[in-house]
């Protein structure tokens, strides 16, 4: 199970303890979402950055972030394949963050409000944003 706060703690679910901690974000953490490969997870945190960390090697793998973005990230979640990690943030926008290279692949821009959450259909092919707008987006 993970747990949060500012730290991201991995543990074993029947005996409730932490096994490991992973550390990097400066203030809470709102979402946590784990690749499809079940080693990998990627956090979004109120301190406008999202971060990806490794189970195995217990470190963190990437920093996604930009000077211009000066909001917090309410959800997380990764594409089928695990190369985008899409961030739903505070400033109305979803961000979506090429994994390998670390920058800003897109960002889709159609909300009113901030974006509360995000999910990838089972065959990757499409994303639905919601928002405090009311709105559920599904973009392909």
């Amino acid at each position: 199970h993970l747990s949060s706060g500012i730290n991201a703690e991995y543990g074993d679910i029947r005996d409730g303890m932490s096994n490991q901690t992973f550390h990097g974000h400066e203030l809470d953490i709102n979402s946590i979402a784990f690749m499809s490969n079940g080693l990998n997870f990627a956090t979004g945190s109120d301190d406008a950055t999202c971060r990806m960390f490794d189970i195995r090697s217990d470190q963190q793998l990437g920093c996604y972030t930009g000077e211009s973005i000066v909001c917090g990230i309410t959800s997380v979640a990764f594409s089928k394949s695990g190369r985008i990690l899409f961030a739903g943030y505070d400033d109305y926008n979803c961000h979506c963050w090429d994994v390998l290279r670390q920058e800003r692949s897109a960002q889709l821009m159609s909300h009113e409000n901030r974006v509360s959450c995000l999910g990838v259909n089972e065959d990757g092919m499409a994303l639905c944003t919601g928002s405090w707008d009311s709105f559920l987006k599904i973009w392909n």
